[in-house]
């Protein structure tokens, strides 16, 4: 009988391990990272290591300070125009000040967005953490296609479409501060976004395309990604998020002051220094496009950080789906396309090899 109940014992132990197991699994917060791509470390032979840091440059990026945009001082305004053009064409990124939008909307939205991913991952994955009628699929995290530890991300991200945005029952008080910081936010970026893209098209000397942007790229086209990165303690040269460019008009980013943004600079990865209150400014594949290669899209990259959880929320400048993408002079570098087949592109590339090819795809052969 002793044995027995030592026996009996042991295994309500073992129950209460595998309860306890499940119980910490369906309430973390934490996408099953480790669990999920247990092969592709096997693969690679990568088991758990102290976390390693390749050395990158931190270099200041291109600052700009859009106040001198409202002076009234024409020659400044003008000086402020062609820095951002400037910065366009030489590094595809951007830094600015003064941009208009408070900072109690910057950090409101980072607070909200803390509490989004606060939650449970189960909940998350079903797309009803926030309350809202979100597109099926709003929710992303890792990469779903990677066939090597080079394509994991190890993030979390909500894509959100602003038709999207507070498209939820009248009845669900929870969600109000939630969804009135995240109106606020794409409303006031989608503002500064329409103003750094007019200012780049009057750069390029031809005022009958200026209008394409405004009359393509409206609020039901773009869309809003909150990211969040956990942190990745156990495995080295693990990404964040991996490296690509993207495949937009124009994207707006704020982040938090944890850090871990890079780009590609003269042939060398960079990082990228966080400024309080700052938003960072980069071009996307269609500007590079419509722009003829006068103004650069540029791959950038996530690092994941081995104790901090970093959080940022982008804006992406998107045309309609059956918007021409046609560069604004000729002989042109890229043949005429519309947004919707470049995505398909992108992503009938990303299953077949993994990542994006992008721009590639669409040049004009000699």
């Amino acid at each position: 009988m002793a044995a027995s109940a030592s026996v009996l014992g042991h295994l309500k132990e073992d129950v209460l391990k595998q309860i306890s197991t499940m119980n910490d699994y369906t309430c973390c917060s934490d996408p099953p990272f480790e669990e999920t791509y247990t092969r592709l470390f096997h693969k690679h032979n990568v088991g758990p290591t102290t976390h390693t840091t390749t050395t990158v440059e931190e270099r200041d990026l291109p600052l700009i300070d859009l106040a001198q945009l409202e002076g009234k001082e024409k020659e400044k305004r003008e000086k402020c125009k062609r820095e951002i053009a400037k910065a366009s064409r030489e590094w595809g990124f951007f830094i600015v000040v003064n941009h208009g939008i408070p900072p109690h909307i910057l950090e409101e939205m980072t607070k909200e967005q803390v509490k989004v991913f606060r939650e449970p991952f189960y909940k998350k994955k079903a797309d009803n953490c926030m309350n809202l009628r979100l597109s099926s699929g709003s929710y992303r995290w890792g990469a779903p296609t990677a066939t090597c530890l080079a394509q994991l991300s190890w993030s979390e991200a909500f894509h959100i479409p602003l038709t999207d945005i507070c498209n939820t029952s009248p009845n669900v008080v929870a969600t109000t501060n939630l969804c009135s910081t995240v109106k606020q936010f794409a409303t006031t970026v989608s503002e500064l976004a329409n103003k750094l893209a007019n200012i780049l098209a009057e750069n390029l000397g031809d005022d009958k395309k200026v209008s394409f942007i405004e009359e393509k790229c409206v609020p039901n086209s773009c869309y809003l990604r909150m990211n969040r990165y956990p942190p990745c303690p156990k495995y080295a040269n693990v990404m964040g998020l991996m490296p690509h460019t993207d495949s937009d008009f124009l994207t707006i980013l704020y982040q938090d002051q944890v850090g871990g943004l890079q780009l590609i600079k003269d042939g060398n990865w960079i990082s990228v220094k966080p400024i309080p209150h700052a938003l960072i400014v980069n071009i996307g594949d269609l500007f590079q496009a419509w722009s003829n290669g006068v103004y650069k899209s540029v791959v950038h990259r996530v690092v994941a950080n081995p104790k901090r959880e970093r959080f940022s929320t982008a804006y992406f400048m998107c045309p309609s789906g059956d918007a021409i993408i046609q560069s604004y002079k000729q002989p042109s570098k890229y043949r005429n396309f519309s947004f919707n087949e470049y995505r398909k592109q992108v992503q009938e590339d990303v299953k077949q090899f993994g990542h994006k090819i992008g721009l590639s795809h669409f040049l004009v052969c000699n």
